[in-house]
């Protein structure tokens, strides 16, 4: 079978997606690393719904979850696609059943955001992880961090997840590394036609202050100190006892997959990351691929909802499912909630915008964790002749670890931009290969055996 639309992600682009596009009549299937909808924003929705620590902020996901359910499409969770060949339009995924193929008229990618790598000294204890991953813990285990707590860097997700670690008994301590001042944001307006994000987010600020958290700005030169494991964060001018850190600053689009298969991408000076080119309904440079939510620039849920819609009606009307007037009249509502969902961005992204060391850390931290190279030795081999990440596995297999440069490559570039003295945007992003994450030998052979079978 080839299915009218094949959708990698089942956040909230991906189900907004499926649901408009089953709505004009076209075939789905959705292919989700997940073992349940909703993403990372309303991750394990359905059973955490009821826990006060993090149901408010999934309450507005559940419909969403619901009519994607119920939508007719093809779901197939707990899968991962490993590989993409956009001119066929063939998808290589890995599942409980082992490795298949499936085939799509067009491919949406809507893989989402990821956390921005934080390398400070220390990072690679036992102990530090990112603030996702203890959120992740949260929503899907209801598990909090034991012991004294520190929440370090900055952006929403910061005080999100400070609010729903103290709701669940285990306020931390918040350091926030935000160097940004007020009036620079505000000078990117947004301010009035933002306000309703804009008082949620105070509302949270307030809300974490009532419930015990404590809070220190503006904090420097962070690191994390002890033995086997962490024991102490320390910062310039100040220190404190800690059993868990929890780092960070930022996310940006998920874009393994996109740079994979060679669609044209653009440098995000906001956002400082790399982000697809995609025009107003998520079409990338290629004819087949659309790209919508995060993955194609970070924007929140909400924005994602309204960009998987507008993917979808898209779709439609290069299948000959929906006319010119058809899209036109069902994209109007998609287009006023992305407008307000994004009205605030310009100021958040600038007021959270990722300190230089976050970006470009001292020699001796180590800025590719799977292959154990220092940022000091990064800085060398670009003098020696590295030009890009691309380069770097040459020298020092960069993005040649499990990881395949999701964690290390926006450090890498950063710090060859720093040694060579050239803008951010002029080093060519890392161009990951398939298979684009780890699958076992076993999977494969399943599968060639399987293909040798005589049909019954």
């Amino acid at each position: 079978m080839i299915h009218d639309l094949a959708i990698i992600g089942a956040g909230p682009a991906g189900m907004a997606a499926a649901v408009e596009a089953r709505a004009c009549g076209l075939s789905v299937l959705v292919v989700d690393d997940n073992p349940a909808p909703g993403g990372q924003v309303f991750r394990a929705a359905e059973a955490a719904a009821p826990d006060p620590a993090v149901g408010p902020e999934i309450a507005p996901g559940l419909a969403l979850i619901a009519a994607f359910r119920a939508s007719g499409a093809e779901y197939r969770p707990a899968t991962t696609l490993w590989h993409l060949d956009p001119d066929e339009g063939l998808l290589s995924l890995a599942g409980p059943q082992g490795v298949d193929e499936a085939r799509a008229r067009r491919v949406l990618l809507a893989t989402g955001a990821q956390e921005r790598a934080v390398p400070i000294p220390g990072w690679t204890l036992p102990g530090v992880m990112t603030a996702g991953a203890a959120q992740i813990m949260l929503k899907t285990t209801g598990a909090v961090p034991a012991g004294r707590t520190v929440l370090a860097g900055q952006g929403p997700l910061v005080w999100l997840l400070a609010v729903q670690l103290a709701r669940a008994g285990a306020a931390p301590l918040l350091l926030e590394t935000r160097s940004t001042g007020l009036a620079a944001a505000l000078s990117q307006g947004g301010l009035w036609s933002g306000r309703r994000l804009l008082a949620k987010g105070l509302a949270l600020m307030a809300e974490a202050r009532r419930r015990g958290v404590r809070v220190v700005r503006p904090v420097r030169g962070l690191r994390a100190e002890g033995t086997t494991r962490v024991e102490r964060i320390a910062w310039d001018g100040g220190a404190a006892p800690c059993d868990t850190l929890l780092l960070h600053e930022g996310v940006i689009p998920q874009t393994h997959v996109s740079r994979a298969i060679g669609v044209d991408h653009a440098w995000d000076a906001g956002q400082a990351c790399w982000r697809p080119v995609t025009d107003g309904f998520g079409a990338s440079s290629h004819d087949r691929i659309a790209i919508a939510g995060d993955g194609a620039g970070i924007g929140g849920w909400e924005a994602a909802v309204a960009a998987g819609r507008l993917a979808a009606l898209d779709t439609a009307r290069r299948l000959d499912a929906l006319d010119a007037a058809g899209v036109a009249a069902r994209s109007a509502a998609p287009l006023a909630a992305r407008r307000a969902a994004l009205a605030l961005r310009p100021l958040l992204d600038a007021f959270y915008a990722p300190p230089a060391s976050v970006l470009a850390p001292p020699d001796d931290v180590l800025a590719c964790r799977c292959e154990e190279v220092t940022a000091g030795a990064i800085r060398a081999a670009a003098r020696l002749g590295a030009t890009g990440p691309n380069q770097m596995k040459a020298y020092l297999r960069c993005g040649m670890g499990p990881c395949q440069g999701r964690i290390c490559a926006p450090s890498v570039a950063a710090l060859i931009a720093e040694v060579r003295g050239v803008p951010p945007e002029t080093i060519a992003p890392l161009r990951p290969r398939a298979p684009y994450k780890p699958i076992t030998v076993g999977q494969l052979a399943a599968s060639a055996e399987s293909a040798q079978q005589p049909p019954q």
